[in-house]
Formats: structure tokens, C-alpha cells, sequence
């Protein structure tokens, strides 16, 4: 990728939005790792010089490095005004893009990257926006030579690449993947900041456009091997970890079965199955949840219910989602882990009439999701573009992280920084 020619390597677009501030101070421990051989110029983009320069400060002071604020660049740049977005993608080699919700302001930097052969990563978990970026962007990003990667945040770098991470781990031929997530939170609970809230009042009050965009999409099956994947009930008890799960809503499912075309269309991999649920403890936890559910999806399908779900996040979440985000006590407490459940086939056992007779259980755990393991999961994908080139899918394009990062070393570097990739255990039936 044209490192050479442009100034900066990185530019972190939104770095004084919630989650750009802890993007930034990412980007800041990386480019003084000890493992990195190389200068890496960056910068951070927006609205505000004041804001950025602030955002500057706090990392400096948080990180203790005083001249931090001197050796990044600033660049102004504004989504509402398209002159400015391409300036910004001119002098950058990767924009991770941290301004959300997607839907409304993530098309306009996507467009600006492709035109100035800029690659861009963002930390997006809505499916319809993903998946409209492909169809509308896909072929002129890789004609550019452009890496346009979505949801490379905790949605849905832990999920997709710990498919993958399974399949490799596996003797044999994976064929489906249950993932269980679980929070660990500490005595202060968990909060989360409202932006993720409104990507999802938003994402199902829409859910209609994302059905159409798919029946539009006219994409031939995907092979089903091995024996088909039972959805499981909306509330059902996982006995290996002990507790009551629900479905997980977010854009991972999404991710990881465009994954798994890509992989079967492109490198002929078998494909996997795949479904994803959130352990949400006893029987209480279990009751409370359904109710905050109910709630939200009949709110979700008016406008006035819309706009008092935006106005109230931390009424109507039972105080999981707040205007002000979580505390840094709450996020030092706070951490992941995602256990998966694979089964399939040994070498030289088909699936033909056999019922699977391998079992394999991993684990991808981490820090905090949302403002650690997300900034930490971005910035390496980031890293990976610069410096994995000859790994990367040949041409450019619009792709998941799977997609992506499938032959590079993306999971090494994750596990280095305390994104940690696990075998369980594993057996034949």
C-alpha cells in the first residue's frame, strides 16, 4: 500500500468522539512498541482543532509522555463537507474511522477512501450499513487498490477471526460453531455509551430495508456440510457454562457468514455454520432482560417510540447505556470472554451419512470490550494493512475481517496485547 508518498500512516477520524479519545491513546502505545522497527507517522481528524488538541493532551498525560501532542499531525475536517474528507484520505495510508452511527455518517468517508486509494477501518456493528458498503463500493475499491474493512472492533473481530482461529485449531473439517459471550463486570456493573444504543434504535427500526437490500442481493446458497445448525429458543440454558443465554443481536452473525462465503467462494475452504448467543446468568437476570426486550422492540417500531428510547438510553437499558459512558473504574473491572463450541468431521470421515465425531471448545478472551478490546482489536487490524501487504486478499475491496485477515498475522499480535486466543479443549466422539 502507498505508505511512501503519504504523510501519515494512521489517521484516527473522530478522535475526540467516546470512543475515538481511547482509539487515539491505542494508536499512541503503538507507535512506541517495543516490537515495531519502524517511524509510524499518524494524525487525528475532525471538527475541532481545541477538541483533538485536548484528546492529545489527556493521552499524553495518561500515557506520561509530555512531547506526545508535538509528534502527531492535526487535520480539520468536517463529514458534511466532502472537499475537506478527501484532503484528510489524500495524506493518510489507513483512516480508522470512529464516527458513528454508520448509517448516517459512515458512507461519505468510505466514498472519500475509495476515490483517494486509501484503504479505511471502522468499528461498525450494523449489519445494513456493512453490507451496503459492499454492494456499492466493493468493485471500485479493489479497481483503487483499497482495503475498506468494517466491524473491526469487539463486533466483530473476537467472533470472526475465532471461527477461524477454531477451524485452524481443528483435526479434521469444522462444520458448525455455536459462540457463547459473557461480561464480567465489577462492583460497580457495567455501562456502556449511548452511541452504541442509537446504532441499534436505529439499526432495528430499520429492519425492513435490510430484508430488502438482501432479497436484492440474489447470492447463490452457501453449502450447508455436516448436519443443519438448530436455532436454539430464545431463552435456553447452556450446561457447559453453567448459565441461561439468549441470542446475541449484534452484527456478528452477519459478519461471520459473509466470512464464510468469502472464504468458500474465493479460497475454497469447506464452510461453517454459525450461530451466536449472550449468557446472561439466572433465572432473574433472565426476567429483567425479557422485559428491557419487550420494551425495546415495541418502541423500536414508531418514530415517537424511537425518539424516547434516543432521549431516555439509561431509563429504558435498566441503566446499561448512559449519555455519559462508562467510568474508568468500570472499565478497569470490566472484561470478556467468548467460548466456542465447534463440531465436525476427522480427516478421512465424510459427512455423507456420519454424524459429526470431532468436538473442539476455544476461547477468545479479553479486556473491557467496548473502549479496550475495541480500540486495541482496530488498531492492530490497522497495523495488519500496513504491514502484512503480501497476506492481504491480492486486490482491494470491501471486506469483513475474516475476509481480510484470514492468512495474516492479526491473531498473533491480538494475543500479544491481551486479546487472547485459546484451546479449550478438543475431541473425537
Amino acid at each position: 500500500m502507498a505508505t511512501q508518498q503519504r504523510p501519515f500512516h494512521l489517521v484516527v477520524f473522530g478522535a475526540s468522539g467516546f470512543t475515538g479519545q481511547f482509539v487515539t491513546e491505542e494508536v499512541a502505545r503503538e507507535q512506541v512498541s517495543p516490537e515495531r522497527s519502524s517511524r509510524l507517522p499518524w494524525a487525528v481528524a475532525g471538527r475541532s482543532r481545541e477538541k483533538l488538541q485536548r484528546v492529545l493532551e489527556r493521552a499524553a498525560m495518561k500515557l506520561g509522555r509530555p512531547t506526545l501532542s508535538s509528534e502527531v499531525g492535526i487535520i480539520i475536517c468536517d463529514i458534511t463537507n466532502p472537499a475537506s474528507l478527501d484532503e484528510m484520505a489524500k495524506q493518510a495510508t489507513v483512516v480508522l474511522n470512529c464516527v458513528g452511527p454508520y448509517r448516517f455518517y459512515g458512507e461519505p468517508v468510505v466514498k472519500a477512501c475509495v476515490e483517494n486509494g486509501t484503504s479505511c477501518i471502522d468499528i461498525c456493528g450494523e449489519p445494513q450499513f456493512l453490507e451496503l458498503m459492499y454492494w456499492k463500493y466493493h468493485e471500485k475499491a479493489a479497481e483503487k487498490g483499497a482495503y475498506i474493512v468494517g466491524s473491526s472492533g469487539f463486533d466483530s473481530i473476537p467472533a470472526d477471526l475465532g471461527v477461524i482461529y477454531t477451524r485452524n485449531k481443528m483435526n479434521g473439517t469444522l462444520t458448525a460453531v455455536e459462540s457463547f459471550l459473557t461480561i464480567h463486570s465489577g462492583p460497580e456493573g457495567l455501562c456502556i455509551h449511548d452511541g452504541t444504543w442509537k446504532s441499534a434504535v436505529y439499526g432495528f427500526g430499520d429492519q425492513s430495508n435490510l430484508k430488502k437490500l438482501r432479497n436484492k442481493s440474489i447470492l447463490k446458497p452457501v453449502p450447508i456440510v455436516g448436519p443443519k445448525l438448530k436455532r436454539r429458543w430464545p431463552v435456553s440454558y447452556c450446561k457447559e457454562l453453567n448459565s441461561y443465554s439468549i441470542p446475541f443481536l449484534g452484527a456478528d452473525v452477519s459478519v461471520v457468514k459473509r466470512t464464510q462465503r468469502y472464504l468458500h467462494e474465493n479460497l475454497e475452504q469447506s464452510p461453517v455454520q454459525y450461530a451466536a448467543y449472550v449468557t446472561v446468568g439466572g433465572v432473574t437476570s433472565v426476567i429483567k432482560l425479557m422485559f428491557a426486550g419487550l420494551f425495546f422492540l415495541f418502541f423500536v417500531k414508531f418514530g415517537i417510540g424511537r425518539q424516547l428510547l434516543i432521549k431516555f438510553p439509561w431509563l429504558f437499558s435498566f441503566g446499561y447505556f448512559s449519555k455519559q459512558g462508562p467510568t474508568q473504574k468500570q472499565i478497569d473491572a470490566s472484561s470478556f470472554t467468548l467460548t466456542f463450541f465447534g463440531q465436525g468431521y476427522s480427516q478421512g470421515f465424510g459427512p455423507d451419512k456420519n454424524k459429526p465425531n470431532i468436538r473442539i471448545c476455544t476461547q477468545v478472551k479479553g479486556p473491557e470490550a467496548g473502549y479496550v478490546a475495541t480500540p486495541i482489536a482496530m488498531v492492530q487490524a490497522a497495523i495488519t494493512l500496513l504491514t502484512d501487504a503480501s497476506d492481504l486478499p491480492k486486490a482491494g475491496g470491501v471486506f469483513t475481517p475474516g475476509a481480510a485477515f484470514s492468512r495474516t498475522k492479526l491473531i498473533d499480535r491480538l494475543n500479544q496485547r491481551g486479546i487472547e486466543f485459546s484451546v479449550i479443549s478438543s475431541s473425537e466422539v
